[in-house]
């Protein structure tokens, strides 16, 4: 890009796909002659220069895709003659400047995939000529306001994954021009209104999926005769609803009517008997009634059918389609044998059984090699796993989790091309084949009786990012060599006959380690955790931008883990999620002080182990921690103060250690169970004695009968001595006990009520 100051006349320069990786030149602003300028698709460093307003005669200009940051330099509103301005797919914060109203030529504007927020500027109202507004997945708030109409213009208007609240305007709709809205995840509430439409408008998509919309779906509805697209998922009708409202929109592709909360039964040969040209339909959620009607007009270019969660009971056969690509009937009651005739689509490439109560497979297995993803799991299925399995060459996710599967993993497996494979919660045995899941992302093997050693081929598995083998028979020493993985980001070895000591090795990407309750042993050199670099920086290098779990659109990654002392599952697993539990072996020494670099942990555990010395201060850096459990060791010293700075530590345990010295003073030490310092004789401090004041303090009434009780005592033993010694001796009696016995009752009630706490907490 040197080139730039001999070429001041250029008037386009396009220089997109190149792998820029340095700051966007100040000196293209000398092309002052440029009206096209195209940069997208480079590594661009920082953030716009603001002598970009200089190139006056600009009408095209596009970083898409740069890695641009920072914020949008207000100079941009400069570039009176814009006609398409797309800034999207980066990394900007800040609000949209104000100075954009005055790019009154612009068309087109792009500024989706950042991280704008604030509201939507009202300045953009002033783009009369705008046909294209892109503002989806950034954290834009505020509502929309209602004279969008004055963009007269506007064809496309696409917000999606944003917060937008309030209503949808439905001044939107009478726009001439509108063919696209797409409002989806977002917060916008109350009734879904759609204006007074005198003739058919020009709507093909209609997307306003997870909202908080509620109320009846408008009948003005019918009058969008030209819809392709209409998606409704989560409005919540709060009753019933009249669906001949749809039998008018004769050219809907794709219709999405999930979750609906409706009291109305939808019948489906009816909803189907509506479209000719249906390719998509999605009823998921609500109460379907699926009978075997004949015969029922179903469109002939349906290609994806979703009914999960219907309450249906069998599956008709007229979705017996040669288009279905992909059918979910998973969250049903349905049960026995499989339809054998779903095994002979020819085009079927997903199919999703999970949750319900089948048997069997069904008997005719004549399917061909197209099935790409197969999601049976939460069933009854039992015996061996169906060797037809292997002759599925396609499959690229199999989820055969949580079903009653004895006998051993088919070694013919070997040869799929599998990215997935769950078989955790069955009954298989005997060892993982050799080269299992080559290709694989995710491997979940837990909760079986699988025994033998992991098969080394696993280091040729470049793309695995998820092993978890809890809850076996493996016999096997630390796998340091998962280390070369390059994408390993979950390892749970928990509960299983590995041992001895696990060597000085790097995890770059490792988020979740759990290999608790096995029998490993030795300890761990003081700078064992600083080059597990995920943990350290994970929220640096996150992209907000991306599916928030770990997975893919078909299959998420699920998981058990102890935090805060329970057992909790994951459903789905945060890609920004970490936790290190190396709790149930038989390690010994000091803690790593190198644990302190792992600040991006929110889970620690370190329990019922052999660790001496003292907890490291370095502790106090891992400001992300919610729970610490350094419990059932030999560690001696101070709890470190350093760990009273951490505001999101909620849950803690000391308890069974040698632990001495004050107690952190701080809000989260006031807060956790007593029984976290249990069996540590040497701990004391204000803390200690307010979380176990209602354990070990007596209730007020007791305290007072107890005085009461000690004093009526004293009395009677002074009241003895003065019968039998009168006199002097009474008086020698009286001085010695006043100042030599020095009972409870004679001491300042503050110093009484301290030596009694001190008592109690020390027993």
């Amino acid at each position: 890009m040197s080139l730039i100051g001999n070429l001041s006349h250029l008037t386009s320069l396009d220089l997109s796909q190149n792998g820029f990786s340095e700051f966007i030149p100040s000196s293209i602003v000398d092309l002052y002659y440029l009206t096209f300028l195209d940069l997208s698709s480079n590594s661009f460093l920082g953030q716009i220069p603001s002598s970009i307003g200089n190139l006056s005669h600009l009408t095209y200009l596009d970083l898409r895709l740069t890695h641009i940051s920072g914020k949008i330099p207000s100079s941009i509103g400069n570039l009176y003659n814009l006609t398409y301005l797309d800034l999207s797919e980066n990394y900007i914060v800040g609000e949209i400047p104000s100075s954009f109203g005055n790019l009154n030529q612009l068309t087109s504007l792009y500024v989706g995939g950042n991280r704008l927020n604030g509201s939507l500027p009202i300045a953009l109202l002033n783009l009369t000529k705008l046909s294209y507004l892109g503002l989806y997945y950034n954290q834009f708030t505020g509502t929309i306001p209602p004279n969008i109409t004055s963009l007269s213009k506007l064809t496309f208007f696409i917000a999606r994954n944003n917060a937008f609240t309030g209503t949808l305007p439905s001044s939107l709709f009478t726009i001439p021009s509108i063919e696209y809205v797409i409002l989806s995840d977002n917060q916008l509430n109350g009734i879904l209104e759609l204006g007074n439409i005198s003739s058919p408008p020009k709507l093909q998509v209609l997307n306003v999926n997870g909202n908080n919309l509620r109320g009846s779906i408008p009948a003005t509805l019918s009058k969008f005769t030209n819809l392709v697209r209409l998606r409704l998922s989560h409005y919540n009708t709060q009753g019933p609803i009249d669906f001949s409202i749809f039998s008018h929109l004769k050219r809907l592709e794709d219709l999405d009517l999930s979750y609906l909360n409706t009291t109305t039964t939808i019948d489906l040969n009816d909803i189907l008997s509506y479209f000719k040209r249906l390719g998509v339909l999605d009823l998921s959620g609500n109460h379907v009634s699926a009978t075997n009607k004949s015969p029922v007009p179903v469109s002939p270019l349906l290609y994806q059918l979703h009914l999960s969660g219907c309450g249906i009971t069998k599956l008709p056969e007229f979705v017996r389609l040669k288009n279905l690509d992909s059918l979910d009937i998973s969250n049903n009651k349905i049960k026995g044998q499989m339809p054998g005739w779903l095994w002979t689509l020819p085009n079927l490439t997903y199919l999703d059984l999970s949750n319900n109560t089948f048997t069997g497979f069904g008997n005719s297995m004549k399917h061909g090699l197209s099935m790409g993803k197969l999601l049976a799991s939460d069933n009854n299925f039992t015996g061996k796993i169906p060797s037809f399995i292997c002759d599925l060459r396609g499959l690229s996710i199999l989820d055969l989790s949580n079903n009653n599967f004895s006998g051993v993993i088919l070694p013919c497996m070997e040869n799929l091309y599998l990215t997935v494979l769950s078989l955790r919660q069955n009954r298989l045995h005997g060892g993982l084949p050799e080269n299992i899941c080559q290709f694989s992302t995710t491997l979940d093997v837990g909760h079986n009786k699988l025994t033998g050693k992991l098969p080394k081929s696993l280091i040729n598995s470049s793309f695995l990012e998820v092993l978890n083998v809890e809850s076996n028979i493996i016999n096997d020493t630390f796998p340091f060599w998962l280390s070369s993985l390059p994408q390993l980001k979950i390892l749970v070895l928990r509960s299983n006959a590995f041992h001895g000591p696990i060597h000085y090795t790097s995890f770059p990407k490792l988020q979740i380690v759990d290999i608790s309750h096995n029998h490993f042993n030795g300890s761990l050199s003081s700078d064992y955790f600083v080059k597990w670099s995920a943990m350290s920086s994970l929220g640096e290098n996150y992209d907000q931008r991306d599916d928030m779990y770990m997975g893919g659109s078909y299959y998420h990654d699920s998981m058990v883990l102890m935090n805060k002392g329970l057992e909790m599952e994951l459903v789905r697993i945060l890609k920004i999620y970490t936790a290190l539990d190396f709790s149930g072996n038989k390690f010994e020494g000091e803690i790593p002080s190198s644990i302190g670099l792992l600040k991006e942990l929110l889970v620690l555990s370190l329990s019922n182990n052999a660790f001496t010395g003292h907890i490291p201060s370095s502790m106090g850096n891992l400001t992300a921690l919610e729970s610490l459990d350094v419990s059932q060791n030999q560690l001696s010293g101070e709890i470190p103060l350093e760990l009273g700075e951490l505001s999101f530590l909620s849950y803690m345990n000391f308890s069974h250690n040698k632990l001495t010295g004050l107690v952190p003073g701080s809000t989260q030490f006031r807060r956790v169970n007593c029984t976290s310092f249990e069996d540590n004789p040497g701990l004391f401090g204000p803390s200690l004695d307010e979380v176990c004041r209602d354990i070990h303090m007596p209730t007020p009434h007791e305290t007072l009968e107890s005085e009461e009780e000690e004093e009526e005592e004293v009395l009677s033993w002074i009241a003895a001595v003065i019968g039998v010694i009168p006199g002097i001796a009474f008086g020698w009696v009286i001085g010695y006990i006043l100042f030599s016995y020095k009972p409870e009752w004679f001491i300042n009630p503050f110093v009484r009520n301290k030596r009694r706490r001190n008592r109690t907490t020390t027993h």
